[in-house]
């Protein structure tokens, strides 16, 4: 503890990174001259303690080029501390949204897209026991010094063994950040790697956008999700995008990558987790592997879903609507009166 202290000159405000909702980041340098990020935990939070120990267990667990590394922790009394490295360039939300940051050029944008879905499809696919992340959002994906993605923040993780693959609900209470959440786990709390899949299509969404994924007012276009759908539907049958690309790009964009771009998105952000594609599947097809229609191969046309994809999220195999005054399940509630809907 006394290192730590030393190390952030006594957990200064100048040194202070960020505050999240379960603690505070601090910039420390060690006696090494290496620099470090200092998660601390508010003092007496019971959910402080127990994203404390799932930070712990899952980023012990995991090494990956696009996840943040932990160097340490500290136990000191009601002290709870995890040491991370340093990522010099913020996140990409400071970077998308920020009133003072320039504007992030096209190719920057998919190299973050590309490294975050490396970074994802690990912690799906390549650990054992896999791991759902829950938080997924832009806020999350940390920039190095080459703008590099580094997945971060494991508290709110849940491993998901081989024994317990059948499980729909991994937690009885919705965690996550509202923008983000796949409409079945927003509205019953049922989380899979394919909520975590619909989180990274929204980050999709804001890299071609510039948008945020929810604005404070809460009403049905204050939502990116259901902005973009109708508008991805007419771009990707019109393959003309200028009216989903970030205007602040002009035409210093690649559209044949916005166009890849853009259907992963959509193949993300469908309402059907079980048609919402692997994140292994998502980074062959941006890296030019594989064709982006082959993300639609269950022959829905993109842009469209049945009626009992809604359905199934509305009633979700337990007779339950979920909370109706969530905003999302209320936008879905609206829009599941259609046989044939937009995704």
């Amino acid at each position: 503890m006394l290192e730590l202290a030393v190390a952030t000159e006594n957990f200064s405000a100048e040194n202070l990174l960020g505050e999240g909702g379960f603690g505070y980041v601090y910039k420390g340098v060690l006696p090494n001259e290496r620099k470090i990020a200092v998660k601390r935990l508010k003092l007496g939070s019971r959910q402080g303690e127990r994203e404390f120990q799932a930070e712990l267990e899952t980023i012990s667990r995991v090494h990956h080029r696009h996840l943040v590394s932990m160097i340490g922790y500290c136990i000191a009394g009601t002290e709870r501390l995890l040491v991370y490295e340093f990522v010099e360039n913020s996140t990409l939300e400071y970077h998308l949204h920020g009133k003072d940051s320039p504007v992030m050029d096209w190719g920057t944008r998919m190299r973050i897209a590309i490294g975050s879905a490396k970074g994802l499809a690990y912690l799906h696919e390549d650990c054992n026991p896999t791991i759902i992340h829950r938080d997924i959002k832009s806020a999350n994906i940390l920039l190095n010094s080459k703008f590099e993605a580094k997945v971060a923040d494991f508290g709110l993780a849940k491993f998901f063994t081989d024994t317990n693959h059948d499980i729909t609900h991994v937690t009885t209470r919705v965690v996550g950040t509202f923008g983000y959440l796949a409409p079945e786990y927003a509205s019953s709390g049922r989380a899979s790697h394919k909520s975590d899949v619909f989180s990274y299509g929204v980050i999709l969404l804001e890299l071609i956008t510039g948008r945020k994924p929810l604005s404070k007012d809460f009403s049905s276009t204050d939502f990116l999700v259901p902005w973009a759908k109708p508008l991805l539907r007419l771009a990707m049958e019109n393959n003309k995008f200028n009216t989903l690309v970030d205007p602040r790009l002009g035409n210093n964009c690649n559209y044949d990558e916005i166009a890849i771009m853009a259907s992963c998105a959509a193949a993300c952000v469908r309402n059907s987790e079980q048609l919402r594609p692997r994140m292994s599947q998502i980074l062959r097809t941006l890296e030019g592997d594989v064709s982006p229609m082959e993300l639609f191969s269950d022959g829905t046309r993109p842009g469209y879903s049945s009626f009992h994809d809604v359905f199934d999220i509305l009633h979700l195999g337990s007779g339950q609507t979920g909370n109706t005054s969530d905003p999302q399940t209320r936008l879905l509630r609206r829009s599941g009166t259609n046989y044939h809907r937009r995704l």
